[in-house]
């Protein structure tokens, strides 16, 4: 197209005004001042120079495309006719080797006002919608339309974690609280005491709750970040009717990426309920004296906050604070008697990423593991024993890449809150 048309991105629920006047592709990528600071953190928060960038794909491949700024490049010459997809054989990997963790979005935000990372989803969209595909992404989306997941595993064994657990089925029953597991924990045995530990710890706490085991839905977060939007819309209304039949007024998950897509994607689809991650409910429920930690647990440990749980879950508008998830897990942590907390150089907005976001994981393995392996090194820089996280993708990937170097031990913050019940 010669001239981008104006183009509302509706997956935050942003003011009239901003929706209408501030946000179009041209507009936030002709913004850009290729200042590059989309590739580092704030120097102000250096602390360390060998933990000071932001952005693995630029780290990884040293070439500007995989920037954010060289992509805010590719996407005007797109939008302008200045970019053919049949001269440009390398387009699918500079877009698609970026875990969409928001680094740059964080930094570029700061300085520039702007959300570029919102562009970088809209033309992943535009590439599906132009037949664009990438053939890696292609199996992961078939048994997303045939199975329900993309983790390539019948529908049939989505329950699987949750046999011999008393608990409320609600496709059956009603509970003010609705429990969902995610497609990554429901279908990797390793992560199901991730689950089990969660239900303990409801019940623990008087919680009226409930699951929908081999009925759960994937939440279409990783189909909507791989440019998959009518994949996303289609699970999305799906739950919201499945919620509503069921009687929810909270959805709770222990899943980062479910966290976002249900607390700011879905109100869009309609969705007004309150959505909160497992972090937060325990927090609330320490609050309220309705869960207690007496239970010491002598260990050093240090928190990698999860993308879509931290920068990638906050509402933003121009000139405001950013904010996201980071003070619950923390709390948490603080709480828990016995427990030290060490944070690394990059925490918060300028976390490094895991490397499992945005398709990665699945299309660029090798990437993917070099990007965790670079977390490794930090949390081990700390003295820490532990790397604790409150996202299952991330602490599998964390596990994949130490392989069998077992010298830090990887666990979600929900086990270490049943230990210390």
């Amino acid at each position: 197209m010669a001239v981008a048309e104006h183009k509302k991105y509706d997956s935050f629920p942003m003011d009239d005004y901003y929706r209408k006047y501030y946000y179009d592709i041209q507009k936030v990528a002709k913004a850009c001042m290729r200042c590059s600071q989309c590739k580092w953190i704030d120097w102000w928060e250096v602390k360390n120079a060998r933990f000071a960038r932001v952005c693995p794909a630029n780290t990884r491949f040293l070439f500007d495309a995989f920037s954010c700024q060289g992509k805010m490049d590719i996407a005007l010459a797109l939008l302008e006719d200045r970019l053919k997809y049949e001269d440009s054989p390398g387009l699918l990997d500079v877009y698609y080797r970026c875990d969409t963790c928001g680094g740059c979005d964080a930094s570029c935000k700061r300085v520039n006002d702007a959300e570029p990372l919102r562009v970088m989803l809209d033309v992943r969209a535009k590439l599906i919608e132009d037949g664009q595909l990438l053939p890696q992404h292609m199996p992961l989306i078939e048994s997303l339309r045939r199975e329900d997941n993309m983790m390539m595993k019948p529908k049939t064994e989505r329950g699987k974690w949750a046999e011999g657990i008393d608990v409320k089925d609600l496709t059956r029953e009603r509970a003010e609280v609705f429990f969902h597991a995610g497609c990554s924990s429901s279908f990797d045995e390793r992560m199901w005491p991730l689950l089990r530990n969660s239900v303990d710890i409801l019940k623990a706490a008087g919680v009226d709750f409930g699951i929908m085991g081999k009925d759960e839905s994937c939440c279409g977060c990783r189909a909507y970040d791989m440019g998959y939007r009518g994949e996303f819309t289609k699970f999305g209304e799906n739950n919201i009717e499945a919620w509503k039949t069921a009687g929810v007024k909270t959805v709770v998950t222990a899943c980062s990426d479910c966290f976002y897509a249900f607390k700011r994607l879905y109100p869009d689809l309609g969705s007004r309920f309150e959505v909160m991650h497992i972090t937060e409910f325990i927090e609330r429920l320490l609050a309220t004296g309705k869960l207690k930690l007496t239970g010491k647990v002598p260990m050093t440990v240090t928190y990698h906050d999860p993308c879509h749980l931290g920068r990638r879950s906050n509402v933003y508008s121009p000139g405001k604070a950013l904010m996201g998830v980071y003070e619950a897990p923390r709390n948490i942590l603080r709480a828990i008697p016995g427990l030290q907390l060490v944070e690394m150089y990059r925490i918060k907005e300028y976390a490094w990423c895991c490397g499992a976001g945005g398709g990665v994981k699945e299309a660029y393995p090798e990437f993917s593991n070099w990007t965790a392996t670079e977390r490794i090194l930090e949390a081990r820089s700390t003295g820490a024993k532990a790397i604790v996280s409150a996202c299952s993708w991330c602490e599998r990937n964390f596990l994949d890449a130490m392989g069998d170097n077992n010298d830090l031990e990887v666990f979600d913050i929900v086990d270490l809150v049943k230990r210390a019940i």
